[in-house]
């Protein structure tokens, strides 16, 4: 059995070496899909240089309020671990200096709309003229190719036009969207574990490659086995609230004083929970024997149960599951997840000292534990520029120069 080291401020951070520690990632992204990335590769140890506009930064600076410290707790959410770079990419000397990160750079993220790069001289064809081993990773609403790809894709385009927007939510209601971006932060991850093939495959045969993720894709592919149940039946799934498409009962009820959701996903767990919960009987009824049964019964079934739910309250009925070795569980608030003794057992709430302010900030932590290289958080999110002098100095760049640039308004 692994025993897992567990990353915390407490912990000598200068004598952990992250799985990615020693690549470097130029980061031209910004909002969510790309930071969300960067920010993985961040954590697992990869230098981090965060590139954004020399007047406003990344977009999410001005997504406020809520704020915390004078920064946007959106942007505060997603941009830990870097180091940020102002940088004119439409002067030529904004041009030059990104082409000397990219020298030796491994990574370059952007997400700008297809052909923006290419114009600026500054997309994959152009870089890797001067960097045959960089991995250049674009993430766009629609992909580089396609009717769609100059279309403008935020993440509630992109979800509504993937599919799942339209059987999501309540029965007779209108379509609704997760209220956390959901194909920002999939295609970020895609755009990690894509990134990381690339790395393996340069690690084989020496070259780098670029990377196509569009948003719309990522989408599509999470259909899986709605879409295969389509497929089957030539019917659009429906809209049905919390209600599995293909197992029951697989949702959320309500006890007498809130709701919970329970999860009888084969015949076993039925049966043990029928038993636990004094109803035996339900168990051999001819109506909810098996799951086909129960879905073709569905409403029936639906109707019982919530007669019997509302009779105590949410957390009695899922301790009640529990015994029965049903998955369930309570609803939770998002301050109560961030208060939960699990959560904080596991790490998932964790803090980093900030320099720039004197207090610690609150981050959630990285989900993935490794036995060895330890996953990581070294740096509050950066404040516009703060790294434009060190980063350009640790390139060549002298005091006088880099006073220049400021000048010409370059950084």
């Amino acid at each position: 059995m692994f025993n897992f080291l567990i990353i915390s401020p407490s912990h000598d951070l200068e004598k952990m070496t992250g799985a990615l520690e020693g690549l470097k990632v130029l980061d031209l992204s910004r909002v969510m899909a790309g930071p969300y990335a960067t920010m993985i590769l961040g954590d697992y140890g990869a230098e981090i240089i965060k590139i954004e506009d020399r007047e406003k930064g990344d977009d999410t600076r001005t997504w406020y309020p809520p704020q915390i410290d004078g920064e946007s707790a959106y942007f505060l959410s997603v941009n830990r671990n870097k180091k940020s770079l102002t940088l004119n990419l439409k002067s030529q000397k904004g041009k030059e200096i990104l082409y000397k990160l990219a020298k030796d750079a491994d990574i370059v993220i952007e997400n700008f709309r297809p052909g923006v790069t290419e114009k600026l001289g500054i997309d994959y064809k152009s870089l890797s003229k001067i960097n045959s081993k960089l991995i250049y990773c674009s993430i766009s609403g629609f992909g580089q190719t396609g009717p769609y790809s100059n279309l403008p894709g935020y993440d509630l385009i992109v979800f509504a036009m993937g599919g799942i927007m339209s059987f999501t939510g309540e029965e007779g209601r209108p379509p609704v969207r997760v209220n956390v971006p959901i194909a920002d932060i999939s295609s970020g991850i895609y755009a990690v574990t894509a990134i990381l093939a690339a790395l393996n495959y340069r690690e084989k045969y020496g070259i780098g490659q670029y990377i196509d993720v569009s948003m719309h894709d990522v989408q599509v592919s999470f259909l899986t086995h709605q879409a295969m149940n389509t497929i089957a039946t030539g019917k659009n799934p429906e809209r049905a609230g919390s209600v599995h498409p293909n197992l029951a009962p697989y949702q959320a009820f309500k006890g007498s004083d809130s709701y919970f959701v329970l999860a009888a996903g084969n015949d076993k767990l039925w049966t043990d929970f029928c038993k636990e919960v004094g109803k035996p009987e339900w168990a051999v009824d001819p109506r909810f024997a098996t799951n086909p049964d129960r879905m073709k019964n569905r409403a029936e079934l639906t109707s019982l149960l919530d007669l019997l739910f509302l009779q105590k309250p949410a957390k009695y009925w899922v301790d009640i599951a529990r015994l029965a070795g049903v998955p369930a569980g309570e609803i939770f608030k998002v301050s109560e997840v961030l208060s939960d003794p699990h959560v904080i057992a596991r790490q998932m709430v964790t803090e980093v000292f900030n320099p720039k302010t004197g207090k610690r900030l609150k981050q959630l932590g990285t989900p993935i534990k490794f036995s060895m290289s330890g996953a990581s958080i070294r740096l509050p999110p950066p404040s516009l520029g703060e790294h434009s002098a060190e980063i350009l100095h640790a390139i060549g760049y002298s005091k006088e120069e880099i006073q220049s640039l400021e000048a010409d308004e370059v950084i």
